[in-house]
């Protein structure tokens, strides 16, 4: 036996429109400020929790650089010679490793950073792109501290300042900005491709002792096939933004990447990479971000 329905007793459904696609989470969201709120709150937490529970606490920031100029300016002072002419050459060199590991703890960082905050991913609707930045302004943090020393030892081995020494802040900034452009491709990149980390481990060796860390251009520029040697390795934009911070903080003995190269407007070519990162980059994060949280 059949039931039946009353018809005066039917409640019609409201009328709720075409129905519209959802889409996940915007890489930058609608408020630029909370962005930046969000990502200095998440980099600054992990800046604390970083030295939380030790004794010295953000004093080791400033020791490991003060520790490891002292066994440069043994072995290079006492026992091997490879300044090349250039003066403060120990400095010069500490220099370059606090701007390499900043770019290295900065862009490392960022390869798993999505991974790491998945619970906050999967749970939580916000601005994606916070979690790369916040990871590149921890690093910004600690090159802050790991600065100073280098300012000390500068001064102490009886360098003057010099009205070069302003242009050094553009110079970190152009660092930063290229390691913020590969935070967000390798941040991205690793969601959707797992091998991304050791290849990038194996690029970061080969930047580190190919990027002129431990030796001067000077010294390249003298080896057959010098010159082209210069041109291939200065394209790579950590080779040219580190030779111009020593070139304007150091000392002008050390040559600048424009006067290294065979001609001046190949400097184009490390500056174009860097804007090309950042393109890159924001391009892919706001394209894959609504993503993350379902490939996670």
């Amino acid at each position: 036996m059949s039931a039946t329905v009353d018809q005066d007793k039917l409640v019609p459904l409201p009328d709720v429109g075409p129905l519209v696609e959802v889409k996940g989470p915007d890489a930058f969201g609608t408020d630029p400020a909370r962005l930046w709120r969000l990502a200095y709150t998440l980099a600054s937490t992990d800046f604390k929790l970083k030295f939380f529970g030790s004794f010295l606490g953000y004093i080791w920031q400033l020791l490991n650089p003060l520790l490891l100029f002292g066994v440069l300016f043994l072995v290079f002072s006492f026992g091997l010679s490879l300044d090349a002419g250039v003066k403060y050459f120990p400095v010069g060199l500490l220099l370059g490793i606090v701007l390499f590991s900043f770019f290295s703890e900065a862009t490392n960082q960022a390869v798993r950073s999505l991974i790491a905050r998945e619970p906050l991913v999967r749970k939580v609707d916000f601005p994606r792109l916070a979690v790369p930045l916040s990871s590149v302004l921890t690093s910004v943090f600690n090159l802050g501290l790991n600065l100073i020393p280098v300012f000390v030892f500068l001064l102490l081995s009886g360098a003057a300042p010099r009205w070069t020494w302003l242009w050094f802040p553009f110079v970190v900034a152009a660092l930063i900005l290229f390691a913020f452009g590969m935070a967000m491709v390798l941040s991205i990149g690793f969601v959707f491709f797992r091998d991304l980390e050791p290849i990038w481990s194996v690029v970061l060796q080969i930047m580190f002792y190919s990027s002129g860390v431990f030796f001067t251009l000077d010294a390249i520029a003298t080896q057959q096939h010098g010159q082209l040697i210069l041109d291939v390795l200065l394209s790579n934009p950590f080779a040219a933004i580190m030779s111009t911070a020593r070139h304007v903080l150091i000392d002008p003995s050390w040559e600048a990447p424009w006067d290294a190269m065979s001609s001046p407007w190949l400097i184009l070519i490390p500056t174009g990479l860097v804007v090309a990162s950042l393109v890159v980059g924001v391009v892919l994060f706001r394209r894959q971000a609504p993503r993350v949280a379902e490939e996670l």
